[in-house]
């Protein structure tokens, strides 16, 4: 253990600080409380100061703070006051969770030397935040803090990812003491099976349709390249979702996933890598479109936990991604046999362009009220190839899966398998910071605005420009149009038509404006992009339409 702080007598906020800066964090998110002053003290104290961001909603910090710890793969930090500060960011804290984001809270606490007489925002926070991350727990003594804060960032960072929740009490935070800092250990990748690689190399020597699924967890163990490199390699057809858009770029060759339904459907053979078999990829079960039997199944994932339980599977391995696709590639060069799947791609290629070629009526549609997906054919083409984009709703925000697919990797940021509306302003913020020379859009549902816009204010206040395109159709669209399915009627479906959104906008310090027919769409964007201010542009969009949708997820 190195004594960096140099033997001077620190409080426990400057030991947590000085830790989080090793592990290269340069953001604190927040919202102010008495409970945490010691950590913002020695944010803005610090050589350099630590960036603090506070923010208008708790979940907007911690939001914000696992959107850092996804774009930039160093885990985020948000800084929680206690009792409400703490639970207002639980659901932050669920969805980094089930994403798998590298995220470290810190929380207020009531004083130790009062606990049990009913301290002001006395709370028990772990036991709540326990079932949602990797470790909850409470640091009890001044000379704790700076161990257990190494040790919750080695957690969060270490595979599978996610979140690390530590509480101090306020007589704890506040007191100061002598302590060396822990030197911030090197990572220690999981070595994946040799063995498993070579029951994968000869499943997909067997395959005649084989298809490879891309996700999140490949871009977070920086496994892009091998992934990328492994497909052109192997020649095979590829489906991308969640952060693993981009790894193959829009319109590579091997890029399938606008024909996802036909490839997933008659595969005979699956293997997802970076991804858990949950409702986004049909529970694991593939094949049986069009005669075809059930396909095999195979997962490659970041840790052994992450290996699907509830699927039989032909094959798995688990470990650093970057050695499973390197060491697969090399017990393919073993195979005596590695066969061609051209013609399988070839169809696939031939589903892709029909698909683009249907679409292109809705993309260019003059329909009045607005159709969606005409926001999209305007907002695609106006697109970066460096820009970010980010969904936060429900049906406008499925267009947006659809039809927009990033240049590279790391540029798309959606809400995940929890689908937790409101993290659209949290995310924006985060992503504007760790790119701050990219185009940043941030595309809302109205029903989604109405969870965080007040965050507008944040944007402003901290000179964050970020473009945001909402789809307004008055509605929670996911909501009513499968409930009159289901009922023939709707109820506590609807929202205020046509609701002023920009002018929320302008009244909180940005700029935005309102846009009612298709021709207006692209003029308004092009003025958005210019801006260099939070903007919005408030699109009424046809409440009638929905969301070819073909699950729910249940």
């Amino acid at each position: 253990m190195s004594d960096a702080s140099g033997g001077i007598e620190q409080h426990g906020g400057e030991l947590a600080v000085a830790v989080a800066r090793q592990y290269g964090v340069n953001t604190m998110f927040t919202l102010s409380g008495a409970h945490v002053f010691p950590l913002y003290d020695a944010a803005v104290q610090g050589n350099p100061p630590l960036r603090l961001v506070d923010v208008r909603h708790e979940q907007t910090a911690v939001f914000a703070a696992e959107a850092t710890g996804k774009l930039t793969r160093t885990p985020g930090l948000a800084v929680l006051t206690a009792g409400p500060g703490v639970t207002n960011g639980v659901s932050g804290v669920t969805t980094a969770f089930f994403n798998g984001s590298p995220l470290v809270v810190i929380g207020g606490r009531a004083p130790e030397w009062r606990w049990g007489t009913g301290s002001l925002q006395e709370l028990d926070h772990p036991p709540i935040l326990a079932p949602v991350t990797k470790l909850a727990g409470t640091i009890r003594e001044v000379d704790q803090v700076a161990s257990r804060v190494s040790d919750a960032f080695r957690l969060a960072n270490a595979s599978h990812r996610g979140p690390v929740f530590l509480d101090v009490p306020m007589d704890h935070l506040y007191s100061r003491t002598r302590v060396g800092l822990p030197t911030a250990p090197d990572p220690d990748p999981i070595r994946p099976d040799p063995d498993a690689l070579a029951e994968v190399a000869e499943a997909l020597a067997t395959a005649h349709r084989p298809v490879l699924v891309i996700g999140s967890d490949i871009w977070a163990d920086r496994s892009e390249e091998a992934a990328r490199r492994t497909a052109e390699e192997l020649g095979i057809p590829v489906i991308s979702n969640g952060m693993g858009r981009g790894v193959l770029p829009a319109g590579h060759e091997l890029l399938v996933t606008r024909a996802r339904g036909t490839a997933l459907g008659r595969a005979d053979l699956v293997v997802v890598a970076g991804a858990p078999l949950d409702f986004r990829l049909g529970f694991g079960s593939f094949g049986g479109k069009d005669g075809a039997p059930p396909a095999r199944v195979v997962h490659l994932t970041d840790a052994p936990g992450q290996l699907a339980g509830h699927v039989e599977l032909a094959a798995g391995a688990s470990g650093d991604l970057t050695q499973i696709f390197d060491g697969l590639l090399a017990a393919w060069a073993q195979q005596l046999r590695t066969p061609s799947w051209s013609d399988w791609l070839a169809t696939l290629q031939q589903q892709v362009k029909v698909a683009a070629d249907a679409d292109r009526a809705l993309l260019e549609s003059a329909a009045d009220p607005i159709h969606p997906a005409r926001i999209y054919g305007e907002l695609c083409r106006r697109l970066a190839d460096d820009a970010v984009v980010i969904g936060d709703g429900g049906d406008f925000v499925s267009y947006a899966g659809k039809y927009v697919e990033p240049a590279g990797p790391g540029r798309w940021l959606d809400p995940g398998p929890y689908g937790c509306l409101g993290t659209g302003l949290g995310y924006a913020i985060a992503a504007r910071l760790a790119h701050p020379s990219a185009q940043v859009a941030l595309l809302l549902g109205d029903g989604a605005a109405g969870l965080s816009l007040m965050d507008v204010d944040t944007l402003v206040r901290h000179n964050l420009p970020v473009v945001m395109v909402l789809g307004n159709n008055s509605c929670w669209g996911l909501e009513k149009h499968p409930m009159r399915f289901l009922y023939g009627y709707d109820v506590a479906a609807e929202l205020g038509q046509q609701t002023r959104y920009d002018e929320v906008v302008r009244a909180l310090g940005g700029a935005g404006e309102l846009v009612t027919a298709p021709d207006q769409i692209g003029p308004a964007l092009d003025r958005a992009f210019a801006a260099g201010v939070p903007y919005l542009v408030n699109i009424i969009t046809d409440g009638e339409v929905s969301y070819p949708r073909t699950t729910t997820g249940i």
